[in-house]
């Protein structure tokens, strides 16, 4: 698989990572196993995950994985702290709570250190300097090797980023930032990838496949065995269920017929080269779907066909952020 540099920094990954959000919930240790299994065979190095993850099971499932099943050299290990189980305040990134998380991370990893720490939202009554500094001090000690963020929208991850690189000291620059990003959500093109392009931050799409919804299998109803079936994350998928995004999703059909491929993978080569996108981290529910996501990587889209989708799936633009070049 093809290795691209995060953002502007030094460290290399896999251009697909493998999401950990349903293991030791909904993906058991077998299937965990044979998609770690198979994405490591297949030259997958980024794996993704978070502390709140399975409530913490998601990292521990990983670090019983890592070093038995595949070298632990040979991964990317990124995962995120700043969610919190509490009703009242969803967001921690205050210092003492972040340091305190990252040593819980590499305990149930069972790793001394992970190769990205990323902040997993930002927190509106911590100072955003004293968040940034818990990335210095896991960077500075050993505990991380590169730092970034997560669904921090276009002001919130410019100031982050340019505070990296203005403050005196030595500071640690983000090397990425993960958003939600695929045909039915575009949203970050807005203001979030310009800032990523302009200040060197690799992006890193999650859930590229619109929650599923773009590998078609919605089109005539809710599969049983479904997201959008389950009580837990059918709200998750329902969003992505109205008229405008069937256009979006047939459209990405028809390209698919005419390619002689699959949705998934029509919709995964989409956002896989757009610019600034370093990585679509993609979770499935077993080695199979993984295996089909995985497929992707000798495929590229022609440029009439990227165009329509472009087309069909342009977002809004308004003011102020509508290109001005147009008026």
């Amino acid at each position: 698989m093809e290795q691209r540099h995060l953002g502007r920094t030094g460290l290399r990954v896999s251009r697909i990572g493998l999401g950990t959000l349903t293991w030791g919930r909904d993906t058991d240790e077998h299937d965990a196993a044979e998609q770690l299994k198979a994405f490591w065979e297949a030259g997958g190095t980024l794996v993704d995950t978070a502390d709140v993850y399975g409530g913490g099971e998601a990292e521990y499932l990983l670090g019983q994985l890592v070093g038995g099943l595949v070298p632990r050299r040979d991964l990317v290990i990124a995962t995120k702290a700043g969610s919190v189980a509490d009703p009242y305040r969803r967001f921690d990134g205050s210092r003492g709570h972040l340091l305190a998380a990252l040593d819980a991370s590499l305990e149930r990893l069972g790793t001394d250190h992970v190769d990205l720490w990323q902040i997993h939202a930002f927190d509106p009554v911590t100072p955003l300097d004293e968040t940034l500094q818990a990335l210095d001090l896991a960077v500075s000690s050993g505990r991380a090797r590169y730092a970034g963020v997560s669904n921090f929208c276009g002001w919130q991850l410019a100031k982050a980023a340019t505070w990296q690189l203005a403050s005196p000291g030595v500071r640690t620059r983000l090397a990425s930032t993960q958003m939600e990003y695929s045909l039915l959500q575009r949203g970050v093109e807005r203001e979030v990838l310009p800032a990523a392009l302009d200040l060197g931050v690799g992006l890193l799409p999650s859930s590229p496949l619109g929650r599923g919804v773009l590998t078609g299998k919605y089109r005539s109803g809710t599969p049983a065995d479904s997201r959008g079936a389950s009580e837990l994350l059918a709200p998750f998928v329902e969003p992505y269920l109205d008229e405008p995004a069937g256009r979006v999703v047939d459209a990405v059909a028809t390209a698919a017929d005419g390619l002689a491929t699959t949705p998934l993978q029509v919709a995964l080569a989409w956002v896989r080269d757009r610019p600034g996108v370093v990585a679509p981290i993609v979770g499935a529910r077993n080695a199979r779907q993984l295996t089909e996501a995985l497929s992707v990587e000798a495929l590229s889209l022609p440029d009439e066909i990227c165009q329509a989708l472009d087309d069909v799936s342009a977002p809004v633009h308004r003011y102020p952020d509508q290109d001005w070049s147009t008026l």
